[in-house]
């Protein structure tokens, strides 16, 4: 199998590769649907690392609804029965420079917001989960730190109300909480007015819970995504991931890069997304005077629509990709994505993909899930359904199960994108369950082409419009003079106009004048 492997030529970012994985998701080791090793196997298909995450505890849970308090006390009960055997298969899932997995937890609490503890290994205590307040917790861990095990206290879906398992700021620390998982299933928590609004039960956003708020309040902390899927699917396209700049992939690398603050979020197309301030990476403090050179490199999964320079949580420069020019070799991505039909009605794709006078140099999966939320009723028969192959140069294979959109303004399917080099005249070829589909490379720049597998609200596949790399990149340099405050924030913000995101960690510049 091959994946898309990002790396950029910033100098800042030399020797390093962007890993992209999901460190926050769930299955039935607690609350929640199929086996962890059905999520370890789901985890491989697309991810270089992962965690799966059982739900521990909840200090400072409401009794009422009753319901609610039973459901989640018996999820507890069932992950420390089980913490044997989750950490046996996270340490068995780990294989360094083909595969990282790390062990954690969550810890529940309204007071001081949610929080996933992370272990450097696959084994560690569940004690800690015990802890009553945010503090204790860090203490429990500050020893598992000094008898010879780093660990780390995330917290997630900050942007909820605080009191209300959103962020407290007040409480939170940078000592064991480099970065903060701003982006999930849950929306995002970078600003109010950004995009992917909080839908979940638990309520709307709160613009005191959000990064920015709390980055206005002088905390340094790093951005990450995951997906807090509770489907035995980690990495669920759409909902979140982690990327993290590393020179290996191995604990020990990934493990550094996080506390570096070298990470940046993802919605899920895998965007790399490279920035640097003065030649120093994103999550960097650094000390400058006069002008601050800035420089940006995107390669996204979709064009572009807009590509935004923040400090201090203002918009300070905008770019996007220029026109794009006719070539006679088509370098970029061809996408192909199958599902719809009738809601609830499971359709068992068996696809297979060729392209004639070309050559696929990646294949990048973009494969979900089942969307279930935690206290939904009802299994299925599985929840590891999906294999893809490259299968040559020029083909490639893809086994999986859609069914339906649950909502129309819910993507439940399931996409392939090829990173291909061809002829504009080249074919690409897609036969799946029978129905077969070819355009040129050449129609497919124009638009889209689609075909169904049956008749009337059958399942239906679509080969997307070809996006050349030149509309989806940008390599951008920049200088700012600053703001005149003591120190400046920088971040940066990709939109692509498939509604997928990308936002880098900061970078801290204090003015040595003041």
């Amino acid at each position: 199998m091959t994946r898309r492997r990002s790396q950029s030529n910033l100098p800042a970012y030399g020797g390093m590769s962007a890993f992209a994985g999901d460190i926050h998701n769930h299955c039935a080791i607690s609350y929640g649907h199929g086996s962890i090793e059905d999520a370890y196997a789901n985890a491989r298909m697309q991810l270089d690392f992962a965690s799966v995450t059982g739900h521990a505890s909840w200090h400072d849970m409401p009794e009422e609804p009753a319901h609610v308090a039973d459901y989640h006390r018996k999820g507890f009960a069932r992950l420390e029965e089980q913490w044997e055997h989750v950490q046996d298969v996270t340490d068995g899932a780990h294989v360094d420079g083909e595969f990282v997995s790390f062990l954690s937890f969550e810890w529940h609490s309204m007071t001081y917001g949610d929080h996933c503890v992370y272990y450097r290994g696959g084994r560690g205590p569940l004690a800690p989960a015990r802890a009553k307040s945010l503090e204790e917790l860090r203490g429990e861990l500050r020893a598992v730190q000094a008898a010879g095990l780093p660990a780390m206290v995330l917290p997630h879906h900050i942007g909820y109300l605080a009191g209300r398992r959103g962020v407290n700021w007040d409480t939170y620390s940078a000592e064991l909480s480099p970065v903060a998982e701003m982006i999930s299933m849950h929306g995002s928590g970078e600003q109010d007015d950004s995009p992917r609004p909080y839908l979940h039960t638990m309520g709307p956003r709160d613009a005191g819970s959000t990064a920015i708020a709390g980055l206005g309040r002088g905390h340094r902390f790093g951005f990450i995504g995951s997906t807090d899927h509770h489907s035995a699917h980690p990495g669920s396209h759409g909902h979140g991931l982690a990327m993290v700049w590393a020179p290996e992939l191995t604990r020990d690398s990934l493990w550094e890069a996080i506390q570096a603050r070298r990470t940046y979020a993802i919605t899920g197309d895998r965007i790399m997304l490279a920035t640097s301030v003065d030649g120093a990476p994103m999550g960097s403090e650094i000390t400058g005077v006069g002008p601050r050179e800035i420089a940006v490199q995107v390669h996204g999964g979709a064009a572009l629509e807009t590509v935004q320079v923040l400090r201090n949580g203002e918009v300070i420069a905008e770019n996007r990709p220029g026109p794009t020019s006719l070539s006679h070799t088509f370098d970029g991505i061809l996408s192909i994505a199958f599902g719809w039909g009738e809601v609830g009605a499971f359709v068992d794709w068996d696809v297979e993909v060729s392209l004639s006078g070309g050559e696929i140099h990646a294949v990048e999966p973009r494969l979900r899930g089942y969307d279930t939320l935690a206290d939904q009723a009802g299994e299925t028969d599985r929840y590891a359904f999906s294999s893809w192959q490259q299968t040559s140069r020029s083909s490639a294979t893809l086994r999986t199960r859609t069914y339906g959109n649950p909502t129309v303004s819910t993507d439940a399917t399931q996409q392939l994108a090829l990173h291909v080099e061809a002829d504009p005249n080249a074919v690409l070829t897609v036969t799946a369950n029978g129905r077969t589909l070819q355009r040129t490379v050449a129609e497919l720049l124009t638009g889209p082409a689609v075909s169904y597998i049956g008749g009337f609200l059958s399942g239906a596949f679509v080969m997307h419009r070809a996006v050349p790399y030149e509309a989806a990149s940008l390599t951008w340099e920049l200088a700012d003079a600053g703001s005149g405050d003591q120190t400046d924030i920088y971040y940066v913000r990709v939109r692509q106009v498939n509604d997928q995101h990308a936002w880098s960690s900061p970078t801290w510049v204090t003015n040595s004048r003041t």
